[in-house]
């Protein structure tokens, strides 16, 4: 049986392509999830995706990925410097956790500086731009072999 990712993603990500582009570039979100699915394909697995600009909805997909999938990709967009019930929600899931990020954001603001989310991830992809979900599925796959 296939692997199974489920890729997160948080508030405004919807917005990809027309939101801040020279930080965040010009692809959509969708064009992201398009390449993360292929990668997965061509790596013998699945990928699920949900979007949410609601913590609660976010928080629930985890707890439903329990004994369910077995690994998350997640941009928590802004969640990621404050959501500690996502947090929590992550340190329960028993598979790999990888905390994606398109910009760098150890280079931007000093609020982005912190992660609630990076101790309990297993790696954090950040500052590739599109390129990290090709590179968070990838180290999906090595964390689960």
């Amino acid at each position: 049986m296939a692997a199974t990712i489920l890729l997160l993603s948080g508030p405004n990500l919807n917005l990809l392509g027309i939101r801040e582009p020279d930080i965040y570039g010009a692809a959509t979100l969708d064009d992201h999830v398009a390449t993360a699915r292929t990668v997965a394909g061509e790596l013998g697995m699945e990928l699920e995706h949900l979007q949410s600009n609601h913590e609660g909805v976010l928080v629930e997909a985890v707890h439903g990925a329990r004994g369910r999938v077995d690994a998350i990709i997640v941009n928590a967009a802004a969640m990621t410097h404050y959501s500690w019930s996502l947090r929590d929600a992550l340190a329960a899931f028993e598979g790999p956790v990888v905390e994606l990020h398109l910009s760098n954001t150890a280079a931007r603001e000093s609020w982005r500086h912190t992660s609630v989310v990076t101790p309990v991830a297993s790696g954090v992809i950040s500052g590739f731009g599109g390129h990290g979900y090709r590179l968070a599925v990838e180290a999906v796959r090595l964390l689960l072999s």
